[in-house]
């Protein structure tokens, strides 16, 4: 299998935001699925099921918006079979799609990742293109964003000022674990928050 220099960019951005390849083809239901690539989130975002789509190249059939909207169809109703809690979204990456595909949106996440001026190896060839990677697929990346003044020097980030703008009797082990998970996703704050709440509740008498 072969996959384009922008699909290695956006595997590799992934891995970085802690997303972890899934062996194809993989098995759901007892059928069997074959994408460009699968891969899997960790952590706070571990419910998240990313299917990258190669239009440039076209393997399995990706140049043609009918078979992947069938194939992503038959993924999500496996999805359901097996009452599995896990988001499914797909990034079609390289040539635009119309037609059959925008009918994907209606059953999961849809983000395109059009041309970005990469090297072969994937690597992002510009400041600018790694922000424009960074933007098509902003909702599976973690909350960053630093500041800077005038000078170009890096001030607080929005979470610090948040922390410090939070009451000086705001019990510091919540403000931490919200803090932490906040970076991981909405599974994590919730997982975080009812942690601590659950070992104040063991030390009450």
């Amino acid at each position: 299998m072969t996959s384009s220099p922008l699909v290695r960019a956006i595997s590799e951005r992934l891995v970085k935001a802690n997303f972890k390849p899934v062996q194809t083809p993989f098995r759901v239901a007892s059928v069997s699925f074959d994408f460009t690539l699968a891969m899997r989130g960790s952590a706070g975002r571990s419910s998240d099921l990313i299917i990258i789509v190669d239009t440039t190249t076209g393997e399995f059939g990706d140049k043609e918006p009918t078979q992947v909207r069938r194939r992503v169809e038959a993924l999500s109703r496996a999805l359901d079979v097996t009452k599995s809690r896990l988001v499914l979204t797909v990034i079609l990456a390289g040539a635009a799609m119309t037609g059959d595909i925008d009918e994907l949106s209606e059953i999961c996440r849809v983000l395109t990742v059009e041309t970005i001026p990469v090297e072969p190896d994937g690597t992002p060839r510009d400041e600018i293109a790694k922000r424009m990677l960074d933007d098509r697929i902003r909702l599976l990346l973690p909350l960053e964003i630093p500041l800077r003044d005038a000078e170009g020097e890096v001030e607080f980030s929005p979470m610090d000022r948040l922390v410090n703008a939070l009451p000086t009797d705001t019990d510091a082990g919540l403000r931490l674990a919200v803090v932490e998970g906040s970076r991981l996703g909405d599974e994590a704050v919730t997982a975080s928050t009812a942690t601590v709440i659950d070992a104040a509740l063991e030390d009450t008498p």
